[in-house]
């Protein structure tokens, strides 16, 4: 009978282990049916995102960067061969053609051949600035990106940065 009361309590005090060690075990919790299968694309781009939303100018000559800005951001320059008009409005074309939208905030045919534009946009939570402008057959953009939009959405000029 003293056997049989040691196996109890040995069993007991075992199931009473398990259990509170089962209540201490992470478990994987399987999918609700409310899971979006979109949750991916309403992710925040990171800065390696960012430069695959940001094509390469044709005729480009020179680029430098990502380098990283303030708020997760990134810089990019491009030198690009061409006049400073049509290189910008090629470059918008193929900024909306990888899904940005738009706006221009301010264009110049400049006149004797200088000119230029910045625009701003939005690529889903992502957002941008792209200014460029030259001269003749120089035009020079400096890209800012950020997973969204900064307080400062400030993106300073300069092939030397």
């Amino acid at each position: 009978m003293v056997c049989y009361r040691r196996s109890t309590v040995l069993a007991a005090a075992a199931l009473s282990v398990g259990v509170m060690v089962s209540g201490c075990a992470k478990t994987a919790e399987a999918p609700s049916a409310s899971t979006n299968s979109s949750s991916a694309a309403q992710k925040p781009a990171t800065a390696v995102d960012l430069k695959s939303l940001v094509p390469t100018p044709a005729n480009t000559t020179t680029s430098k960067g990502p380098d990283s800005i303030a708020d997760n951001g990134i810089h990019q320059y491009f030198q690009v061969a061409g006049a400073p008009s049509e290189v910008m409005n090629a470059f918008k074309a193929a900024l909306e053609g990888k899904g940005w939208e738009v706006s221009t905030i301010v264009s110049s045919g400049g006149g004797e051949g200088g000119g230029g534009a910045t625009y701003t946009g939005t690529n889903g939570e992502a957002y941008g600035v792209f200014d460029g402008g030259g001269y003749k057959t120089n035009t020079y953009i400096d890209v800012c990106t950020w997973p969204s939009k900064p307080a400062n959405p400030n993106c300073q000029r300069g092939k030397d940065r």
